[in-house]
Parts: C-alpha cells; sequence; structure tokens
C-alpha cells in the first residue's frame, strides 16, 4: 500500500503517518523510486496508535506499548501498569479541569452581566495576579 491507501485505511493523516515515521514509530519498506510501501503489519500498527492516541497515550506510551505488544514474552503486569500510570493522569486532569470549572462557574453567576462596569470575573481573575 502506498501512503494514501494506508491513511484512507487507518484514518489517519498522511501528514500523520510521516510524523510516526520520522519520530521512528513505524518503518515503512522504501520502493526503489524512494515512495512509502506499506505492509498489513504497517496498518495494524498504525490503528493500533491511533486507538492508543485516542484514549490519550503520549508518544512515548505509545512507543512503549508498541514494544510490549510486540514482546511475546511480557507480563501483563506490565502493561497494565503503564495503563494505570495513564488512567490515573487522566483522574488527575479531570479533577483539575472539575475545579476549573468550578471556579468559573462561581464567578460568572456572581457576574450581573448588565451595563454596569464592576465585574467580578476580571475582578476574580485580577485577584490571581501577585504584585510586587
Amino acid at each position: 500500500m502506498n501512503i494514501g491507501e494506508v491513511a484512507e485505511a487507518s484514518g489517519l493523516p498522511a501528514k500523520t503517518i510521516r510524523y510516526y515515521e520520522d519520530i521512528g514509530l513505524i518503518t515503512p519498506h522504501r520502493a526503489d523510486n524512494g515512495y512509502r510501501m506499506f505492509s498489513e503489519a504497517h496498518l495494524h500498527k498504525l490503528a493500533f496508535i491511533a486507538r492508543a492516541r485516542g484514549l490519550g497515550f503520549s508518544i512515548e506510551q505509545c512507543r512503549t506499548l508498541l514494544a510490549l505488544y510486540e514482546d511475546r514474552g511480557r507480563a501483563s503486569a506490565d502493561v497494565k501498569k503503564l495503563a494505570e500510570t495513564h488512567l490515573a493522569e487522566i483522574d488527575a486532569k479531570m479533577k483539575e479541569l472539575a475545579d476549573m470549572r468550578h471556579t468559573l462557574a462561581d464567578l460568572v453567576h456572581a457576574c450581573a452581566g448588565d451595563h454596569r462596569p464592576d465585574c467580578p470575573i476580571l475582578s476574580g481573575l485580577a485577584a490571581s495576579v501577585v504584585s510586587d
């Protein structure tokens, strides 16, 4: 398959596939004319990476997951540990977003949103500025 075909089959843009090649996540074969030639194994790897990225795994985590996937002697505990770490990161981000939402909702609720110039939203944002 050429890059256009593998892009369509994987659902990834060709630019992303080239990037994954540049950083060494995949290594397509090169024809004599220099064109990339992708196999079914490459397509499978790209789909694997796309699913992992869709779950928020970083590029380096994807690299580790691919290595674990290809290592038939690996322990599933290694995979679980990586996934648990990522899950904890997601939980922390969700808490941070919930805190941000709560603060912003309070500021929005406090603002009358009328013709007066005083605005609790701007005051709240300015209150977090540290003065010298």
